[in-house]
């Protein structure tokens, strides 16, 4: 299963990785169209912790034992057969947060504007996620996993 993580000595904290996913997630990939009906910020899977002068991007790490799929009370977190990746139904989703609640990496987050929850989906709709194709300092990459939650 691929899996996007972060090489913390690269990253600048730019918050692009940030920006990009939220207008993926909010439906385009331009984050000026994505802000321009808008109500509130699009919420997207990623976010940048900053502590000083070190940064690293949080995101879903799609575990294998996740606590968010035995969470939901809707059955809206699933795990996607071919993929692997944890995702979320946005219709089933009722954006109760027990999802928020179990995350042991605080890497789900809702969208003020729709009350549904949101995190990394991994891009499975693209052959390169949104955030890799932008971080200037080549601080994402992905690598091939296959049976344990990766801890970076």
């Amino acid at each position: 299963m691929r899996r996007v993580v972060i090489q913390e000595d690269l990253c600048i904290g730019c918050g692009l990785c940030r920006v990009f996913c939220e207008a993926h997630h909010a439906g385009n990939d331009d984050p000026a169209k994505a802000l321009k009906k808008r109500l509130a910020p699009p919420a997207g899977g990623i976010r940048v912790e900053h502590n000083g002068l070190h940064c690293i991007s949080i995101r879903c790490r799609h575990c294998p034992n996740a606590s968010c799929i035995d969470a939901c009370i809707t059955g809206a977190m699933s795990r996607d057969e071919n993929t692997g990746f944890v995702l979320v139904d946005r219709e089933k989703c009722i954006g109760c947060g027990t999802c928020m609640l179990v995350c042991p990496f605080g890497a789900i987050r809702k969208d003020e504007q729709t009350g549904k929850v949101v995190k990394c989906d991994g891009c499975f709709d693209r052959d390169v996620s949104r955030c890799i194709s932008v971080c200037p300092n080549g601080a994402l990459m992905v690598v091939e996993e296959t049976s344990h939650c990766l801890v970076i």
